[in-house]
């Protein structure tokens, strides 16, 4: 964590990476204009608080200002999914839509690394911090994978479509299951929130819906462990074909 004005708009400067910055939302001046102008140069989310949230996070004078050190490089999906096609590869990606948890997100960054995943989609809100407990829990995969961070997931998904990158969400009532997918296409895999799911606008976005076969009489997978299972099936597919 960064506080203070001159501080964090240093650590803008020097290139720094910066997962977001809190700002007290009646902050004004020069320095805290040359902050919001840089955070939108970079790309970093800034968001507006009360002064006490700020207070909360740290005893350091922040001025008004409190930043959040990010443990990878965020790249631009675009530009990801070009390099992709241009090394012959079909994409095969995730987003994450809610998932908080940071050494959730760590463990699912680890097993797309292991089964050939390319990237890793997150928004700019509602998504754990990639920090150094992520980074650590995915055992340094995250810094192996490419990871996107766009404003919405929503256009995140129109870009896939444009690209012919299809979207397949696990739901529990689907009728089709992960093995009748056909993963060897370009293929993004959507996973939820555990509680919540997948945000309605995004699950009907979604090209195909498949559920994960379970023989025991249980609620569901672990959002990691399902993300495990679902990537392995797409690398068996990748490397041995489709089997029924």
């Amino acid at each position: 964590m960064v506080a203070g004005r001159n501080p964090v708009a240093e650590a803008l400067r020097s290139g720094q990476l910066i997962d977001k910055i809190l700002l007290f939302k009646n902050a004004s001046g020069e320095s805290i204009n040359e902050i919001r102008l840089l955070a939108k140069t970079y790309n970093v989310p800034v968001q507006f608080v009360p002064v006490e949230k700020l207070n909360s996070l740290t005893n350091i004078q922040h001025q008004g200002v409190v930043a959040f050190k990010s443990g990878v490089a965020y790249q631009d999906l675009q530009q990801v999914i070009d390099w992709v096609n241009e090394r012959g590869e079909a994409p095969l990606f995730l987003m994450l839509d809610g998932v908080t948890d940071v050494r959730n997100i760590g463990a699912i960054a680890r097993s797309a690394v292991c089964c050939g995943a390319q990237a890793i989609i997150i928004p700019e809100k509602g998504v754990g911090a990639l920090n150094e407990e992520a980074v650590k829990s995915s055992a340094g995969a995250l810094e192996k994978i490419q990871v996107c961070r766009t404003q919405g997931l929503l256009k995140a998904a129109e870009t896939l479509h444009l690209n012919g990158i299809k979207l397949f969400t696990s739901e529990m009532k689907a009728v089709k299951k992960l093995h009748q997918l056909n993963m060897q296409e370009p293929c993004c895999i959507v996973m939820g929130n555990e509680e919540k799911g997948i945000q309605k606008g995004l699950a009907d976005e979604a090209d195909e819906h498949f559920t994960i076969p379970m023989k025991g009489d249980f609620d569901s997978f672990n959002v990691s462990v399902a993300a495990g299972i679902i990537l392995y099936e797409a690398m068996k597919q990748r490397m041995y074909g489709i089997t029924q």
